[in-house]
């Protein structure tokens, strides 16, 4: 008989490292009753056995909001951790957030120098970030993409890494991943489908791993976005495989991958897809759980007390109804989750 992947069908708990809670369904998070919240958080969460989410841009003071309402017991939820409002490019906001609010987009950081992306990195931390989220290259519409300095780039690195947190990057294409490399940032929060037939070249992967770089491949979010653009299937499977190429590559060569889907942005909440895709990719059961559990922990600082099932660890544990190891759509067949002992999601019978 052969040894299952998680002991007794198994406990262990998960993170998902890439989640928004900007939809609707979170607004006013500080004074929304709890019944309207509770839903909508479990849905996104504690139903797939994420017992800790990294939100990667958000309305800090809302994220915030239910973080400490998860904290106080108000709510069932997992841990967040969150990078608080992303950085852009000077005048660099990206087409498709153009039709925001007006007041909503004059919040959007766009520093001009340094000095100013130092400031707004203190600022972020003083009220709640674990991190900092840049977007180094956006679109701009008809093919033409704004790219932040260097120099703003490296001073948000060095000033994140100066409060203790991980710099985190949407980089748009093969010469936005390069200059996060080259910036000296921590993860990668997509894999590229830009320019068509993207690649990324061994010597960037190489770089990539030197330099310890993470990768959130979100296979996911590819076919979801192509759909909606009404691409034809046929051509939504090949650009899907150029991305899954790129993760194939960055894992050969033994880069570290974290789990992640984008979900709150994507609206299709299960990521049965996801693991399906990094399985296509070529990744084992055990590597896309280690990109769930033990990667995530390094990476965040916390493989002391959470990534393994050991005494004296944080009690958050998933069961799964069934083993992983011959089907990896079973990592979503979760029967219940636990945090910090206690039951936060329950599958009915």
């Amino acid at each position: 008989m052969s040894r299952p992947l998680l002991p007794g069908a198994g406990p262990r708990s998960l993170q998902n490292s890439h989640v928004h809670f900007t939809d609707s369904a979170f607004a006013g998070a500080a004074g929304r009753p709890r019944e309207e919240l509770q839903s909508s958080l479990s849905q996104l969460t504690t139903r797939f056995g994420f017992t800790t989410v990294v939100d990667t841009a958000s309305d800090p003071a809302n994220t915030l909001a239910l973080r400490q309402r998860i904290e106080r017991g108000e709510l069932q939820g997992p841990a967040i951790l969150t990078v608080g409002a992303p950085l852009y490019p000077e005048n660099g906001i990206p087409f498709y957030l153009r039709d925001l609010p007006p007041a909503l987009l004059q919040q959007l950081a766009q520093p001009a120098t340094a000095d100013e992306a130092r400031a707004i990195v203190r600022n972020s931390f003083e009220n709640g970030a674990n991190g900092t989220k840049l977007f180094i290259a956006t679109p701009q519409g008809r093919g033409e993409l704004r790219r932040m300095s260097a120099d703003v780039a490296s001073a948000v690195v060095a000033e994140t890494r100066q409060l203790g947190g991980l710099v985190m990057v949407h980089p748009t294409d093969p010469d936005g991943v390069n200059a996060a490399v080259q910036a000296g940032v921590d993860i990668l929060v997509h894999t590229t489908i830009d320019p068509p037939k993207s690649t990324w070249s061994a010597e960037l992967i190489s770089q990539m791993v030197a330099r310890n770089v993470s990768v959130i491949p979100t296979l996911q979010l590819w076919g979801y976005e192509l759909t909606k653009a009404n691409v034809p299937a046929d051509v939504r499977e090949r650009i899907v495989a150029d991305a899954e190429g790129q993760l194939a590559a960055f894992t050969s060569a033994g880069g570290q991958v974290l789990f992640g889907t984008d979900v709150g942005y994507m609206t299709d909440l299960d990521p049965k897809q996801e693991y399906v895709l990094m399985a296509h990719a070529g990744l084992t059961p055990m590597q896309i759980l280690a990109s769930l559990t033990t990667a995530p922990a390094a990476r965040w600082s916390a493989a002391k007390r959470r990534g393994h099932v050991k005494p004296g660890f944080d009690a958050d544990l998933v069961v799964l109804n069934a083993d992983p190891a011959t089907d990896v759509r079973r990592f979503t067949d979760v029967k219940c989750t636990i945090r910090a002992g206690k039951e936060l999601f329950v599958r009915s019978p």
